[in-house]
């Protein structure tokens, strides 16, 4: 007996070890592609809210509000709160000059920019202050610091600043109209299109609701040290001092940006984000009639966000929510729990469930803090948002002979 079982076990070594090749099958994210639509109308046909069938709220019934599109965002989780025609592409006007604004943040970031780089005016970039625009008032053939473009960009809304920065950075309006359309796909926005940095009429030129609060999001996520700027109420250039035009700003503390805008075409249009209790959510308004109901309209959308929504914690930091398998390791199993805080944005009041879902053929060795699964939260059956689930231990791979018994055990499926 003895014989025939040391006979076979060279036979068993070899099918066993030709299967312990650690396994190279990765995992990643899938993003469908979007395609962009098209030209709508003017903001003088707006008086009448969107039909009911274009509008989707995760609570209650979401207010009935006149603009051409709209949308409520979850800072936190870039969750859709409420919306109505949130992917229709619309004219934005200076909402625009967010990703203008962005980009320049994002160069003085990198240290392509500096703060005190001198940006020339050109004739194209110089704004004669007709009734038509709004300027920073950059004299013609002056130069003016980045942080001061930057701030002119922001708080005037002028003109005459981002296309002096578009030229700075880019050569020319068309050239950094490329870079706003390469950034606007890194981040997602799948029906937007830019053809000037200012926002100025095109037929070609539109984003869209949920667009612009993705952009409104990277502003906030990424540029922390220039983000101060967009809740500041007023800036003095060139003698002449200009007010914020976010009327929020003056009468609401918890807003502190975003941005503005207006043309014919494009109606009233505004950007907004608001913080209270810990929960930071971030509107847009886009095409209603007037800057009264501009501002209107948004206070009663983050009165009805924060009204009715509420941050929870479903599960607690290092807290073991199962066991996992492990294969050909010194361990056969590892703990598995959260690796960072985990906060949800949910209807007020409704009960969390959560679930776990393993990744298959886990094998060793594992890192402690990897990726091995991820945890599922829903409410009322509707899913609210998921978390990565990690291993709480290193596991070491098992030595040669471990594995081998343990690859035989798997066979005979002891």
């Amino acid at each position: 007996m003895q014989t025939k079982t040391f006979s076979i076990l060279p036979v068993l070594f070899a099918i066993a070890a030709g299967a312990l090749v650690p396994s190279s099958a990765a995992f990643a994210g899938r993003h469908p592609a979007t395609k962009p639509a098209s030209h709508q109308k003017a903001a003088a046909a707006v008086n009448a809210p969107p039909s009911l069938a274009t509008q989707t709220a995760l609570a209650g019934s979401p207010p009935a509000l006149p603009a051409k599109a709209w949308l409520l965002m979850d800072f936190d989780s870039g969750e859709v709160l409420a919306s109505a025609n949130a992917d229709e592409p619309l004219p934005p006007a200076s909402l625009t000059k967010m990703m203008t604004s962005y980009l320049v943040e994002q160069a003085l970031r990198s240290g392509k920019l500096k703060q005190t780089d001198l940006v020339s005016v050109s004739q194209n970039a110089w704004c004669r202050g007709t009734s038509s625009e709004s300027c920073m008032y950059l004299p013609l053939n002056s130069q003016a610091t980045v942080i001061d473009i930057l701030r002119g960009i922001i708080i005037q809304s002028g003109n005459d600043a981002s296309k002096a920065i578009a030229e700075h950075m880019a050569g020319s309006e068309e050239g950094f109209a490329k870079l706003m359309n390469a950034e606007a796909l890194r981040l997602g926005m799948t029906h937007t299109h830019f053809v000037n940095p200012t926002g100025l009429p095109d037929p070609a030129h539109k984003s869209s609701a949920r667009d612009l609060a993705i952009l409104a999001r990277a502003i906030i996520h990424d540029s922390v040290d220039y983000y101060p700027i967009y809740a500041e109420r007023e800036f003095k250039y060139n003698g002449i001092k200009q007010g914020n035009r976010n009327a929020l700003l003056y009468t609401d503390p918890t807003v502190d940006g975003l941005k503005t805008g207006h043309t014919e075409e494009a109606g009233y249009c505004l950007v907004t984000s608001s913080k209270r209790n810990g929960m930071r959510l971030v509107t847009v308004i886009l095409n209603t009639h007037s800057a009264q109901a501009r501002a209107d309209e948004t206070r009663t959308l983050l009165g009805w966000g924060f009204s009715n929504f509420e941050k929870v914690t479903p599960i607690q930091p290092n807290t073991v929510l199962t066991t996992a398998k492990v294969s050909f390791g010194k361990a056969d199993t590892v703990a598995a729990g959260l690796g960072a805080p985990w906060m949800l944005t949910v209807p007020r009041g409704q009960q969390v469930q959560t679930s776990v879902e393993l990744n298959s053929g886990l094998e060793a060795p594992v890192t402690k803090g990897s990726v091995i699964g991820k945890v599922v939260a829903t409410s009322n059956g509707k899913p609210m948002g998921e978390a990565p689930l990690v291993a709480q231990a290193d596991v070491e791979r098992a030595g040669l002979l471990l594995r081998t018994w343990q690859h035989i055990a798997k066979l005979f499926g002891k």
